[in-house]
């Protein structure tokens, strides 16, 4: 079963990848997404912090998964990107959220909207961004 934030990172990936090809504004893209269907079972404030906080922040979050990569940022497809950058967001503005939490939505979004291999690619890259965002966390 799904959980209500679980929907929101979802919504939000989809906005993010709204965003990323036709440069959306966050206002429009939560309002095109609040008529979809099953929006009504999110928890619609954590989806509106997770697509605003991240397309604010997502200049320095690419700043900061760019060089875990093992090619250009702009070579990752959008979902990829957008899955990186929603969950870079939670291990930077999210401490209330375990970072394991924060990994395993990720590779649960890309197994499910990314390519076939791409959930071990996001895990990878996510496990490094956690040791530089969460140092303190993982020693615990």
């Amino acid at each position: 079963m799904k959980t209500s934030r679980r929907r929101a990172r979802e919504f939000a990936l989809q906005g993010l990848y709204q965003w990323q090809l036709a440069g959306t504004d966050p206002a429009t893209i939560a309002r095109q997404l609040g008529d979809a269907k099953g929006f009504d079972k999110i928890d619609a404030g954590y989806f509106t912090e997770l697509l605003e906080g991240t397309i604010a922040a997502a200049p320095e979050l690419e700043r900061a998964i760019a060089p875990l990569l093992d090619r250009e940022y702009s070579r990752l497809s959008p979902v990829e990107r957008g899955i990186l950058l929603l969950a870079g967001y939670e291990l930077a503005q999210q401490p209330d959220v375990p970072f394991r939490a924060v990994i395993n939505e990720a590779v649960e979004l890309a197994k499910s909207y990314g390519g076939t291999e791409g959930y071990k690619y996001v895990n990878g890259v996510l496990d490094k961004l956690a040791a530089q965002l969460r140092k303190a966390e993982m020693r615990e």
